[in-house]
Parts: C-alpha cells; structure tokens; sequence
C-alpha cells in the first residue's frame, strides 16, 4: 500500500485523517501559493499540483471556504485572511442587518501525477451575531451549523465530530482510495 503524503501545517489534520481512511498518511508542512478565486476547487487543484511537483508523490491537500449569503458569497476562500487581519466581532458586524445565512464548504484535492480527483462538502449554518466559544480554530467561533443554536467553538465534543465529519469530504475520498487501491 503506497503512502499519501497530505501535505498541511497541521499534524493534528493529518493524523485524524489516517486513523479516519484507515490509510498510512505521511505529513508534510510546505508553503503553497495561495491563489486569488472565489472557486474553491480552484484554489485546490492549483495547490494539490504544486504539491505533487514539490513532492513526486501521492498527495492530499485541503482548503475551506465560509461564504455569507448576503455578501454574494465572500469572503470564501479568503475567510483566513479575514481571520488573519480582523477580529471576530468586525466579522460578526459586516452583517448586521442581513442575512446571516453561512455555507462552510470543504475541499480536498488528491493527485498522483496522473489522476486529479477533487472532493467538496458544504455545511450550512449562520454567522453568529458575536463570537462565542473556547474550541476549535479558524472560523469556528463565528459559525453555527444548521440545527445548532451556539457555535462550532461551543459544540460538546461529540457534536462538534459531528459537525466536522458533515463538512469534511473524507468518505468521498477513502471511497474514492479504495477504488484505486492506491
């Protein structure tokens, strides 16, 4: 069975998706370019490329994306930078008055030299109207799924693997692994 190297800052990430594929998964921090475009698949199949070229080898990426409703869409891809540049509460008030409809969506990108395969989940909530929350990371502490009342940051730790396992495509691709039984 080849190794699949899922190429991520995050150790915690890359472990969690071995024991969940049942799948030996190396871990691999490399910077990627990160370019401008509101498609998700976009952004992953240009990074799950680079990766391969950096890494001669099977590999996995994953990119997120939170698009409001009442924004067209944005900020999407560009939720880290958000993140990264503006607290949780200026956030939470670009949509005061609006609609507070959110979709999280998640996309994976596995490429071989050979086969590209791209996968994508989306997750439907609301932005909250402050951040709440000691948990998670990124977005959590602005989002809450559809059928919850706080956010991802607030969930029990059962609901919150719930949460995590709607959102991220990670049956797609074990299906998708065993098929070609890489």
């Amino acid at each position: 069975m080849k190794k699949i190297v899922f190429v991520t800052g995050n150790q915690n990430k890359a472990d969690y998706l071995a024991k969940y594929l049942d799948h030996p998964i190396d871990h691999k921090k490399i910077d990627l370019d990160e370019i401008q475009s509101l498609d998700l698949k976009e952004i992953v199949e240009h990074k799950v490329r680079q990766a391969y070229r950096e890494m001669k080898k099977p590999v996995i990426v994953e990119d997120t994306s939170l698009e409001f409703k009442a924004l067209g869409g944005l900020p999407g891809p560009f939720i880290r930078f958000f993140v990264d540049h503006m607290d949780f509460q200026t956030i939470c008030s670009l949509l005061n008055g609006k609609d507070r409809t959110a979709y999280a969506k998640c996309a994976i990108g596995f490429f071989d030299g050979k086969t590209i395969k791209i996968f994508e989940k989306t997750l439907s909530g609301q932005i909250a109207k402050k951040p709440s929350g000691k948990n998670g990371f990124g977005w959590d502490k602005i989002f809450i799924p559809k059928g919850y009342s706080v956010t991802r940051a607030s969930l029990s730790e059962a609901d919150d693997q719930k949460t995590y396992l709607k959102l991220k495509p990670f049956s797609q691709l074990k299906k998708f692994l065993n098929e070609i039984a890489i």
